[in-house]
């Protein structure tokens, strides 16, 4: 009885440890960019490129199916409720607000993230991280802050074209396959989605490319014991960013839904004034 509870203490502390962690590494990452500004652009460029440019195809591939299967389902669904054409708009909503932005998150949680801790554990156990410090740079400057500001950009770039390419790609499902209308379908899309809804997509989106950067470059630098040590870091890594995005999905989204009223009073008034000066 009594190892169940230790155990249980044990993973709580370790939790707000690697929290901790986890905040320090971004308020270093903050000081740092206040203090010295933008380094190493040429590191930042190549980091933007291969969060980027190098996640476009399993973007794509991930992005067509699963708009496909979503849309699939949500139309044989609704038929049987007799609301068959309200599938296009109650899919796009839901790519726009939660699966696309989480989806994606996951997918380069995968991808990216593990890459990230590879390879910084890597030049950990190797000492190349002692090395990079010897010559006066700080591996928070040099090696964290290039790979946070491109997930920080590139995410929500990847999320609205993955959302894009989803929400056509559940068109086309709905329309060739199911036989869907299509004009009506668009329609709806068109006329139901509102700017608030690819906001919600690019805040949640730009918050979890700053949870993967943190967590698993911080998992990198923290790594030990050899090639034994790197490939544990990998898949906590791998594990600790995908639970973070999916609890951090539901308080984002939480916070988001709250906060609508106030975006849209905050618009109604700048049309106001809009309209009064003009």
């Amino acid at each position: 009885m009594k190892d169940p509870i230790v155990k249980l203490w044990k993973s709580g502390v370790a939790l707000l440890r690697n929290t901790g962690a986890i905040g320090w590494l971004f308020y270093q990452c903050i000081y740092a960019l206040l203090r010295h500004g933008i380094r190493f652009r040429r590191e930042i460029v190549t980091q933007i490129y291969f969060v980027g440019v190098g996640s476009f195809p399993v973007v794509i591939v991930t992005a067509v199916f699963a708009g496909a299967v979503f849309a699939y389902a949500i139309y044989n669904q609704m038929v049987l409720l007799g609301v068959g054409s309200w599938a296009g708009v109650f899919m796009a909503k839901l790519l726009t607000w939660h699966f696309g932005p989480v989806l994606m998150a996951l997918v380069l949680a995968g991808r990216v993230g593990c890459s990230f801790t590879a390879e910084l554990g890597t030049m950990n156990v190797t000492d190349q991280t002692d090395a990079i410090r010897s010559f006066g740079l700080s591996p928070t400057t040099y090696l964290i802050m290039p790979r946070l500001a491109a997930t920080f950009l590139m995410m929500p770039v990847l999320t609205i074209f993955a959302v894009f390419i989803g929400v056509l790609a559940g068109l086309f499902m709905i329309v060739t396959i199911m036989g869907g209308d299509s004009h009506f379908q668009w329609t709806q899309i068109k006329e139901m989605m509102i700017p608030y809804d690819y906001i919600q997509s690019m805040v949640k989106s730009t918050v979890f490319g700053i949870l993967i950067a943190l967590i698993c470059c911080r998992n990198g630098l923290a790594a030990r014991g050899g090639a034994e040590g790197v490939g544990s870091a990998t898949t906590e890594a791998n594990v600790a960013a995908c639970t973070a995005i999916l609890v951090i999905n539901l308080i984002v989204s939480v916070i988001l839904t709250k906060a609508e009223p106030l975006y849209n009073s905050g618009v109604e008034f700048l049309r106001t004034c809009l309209e009064t000066v003009t």
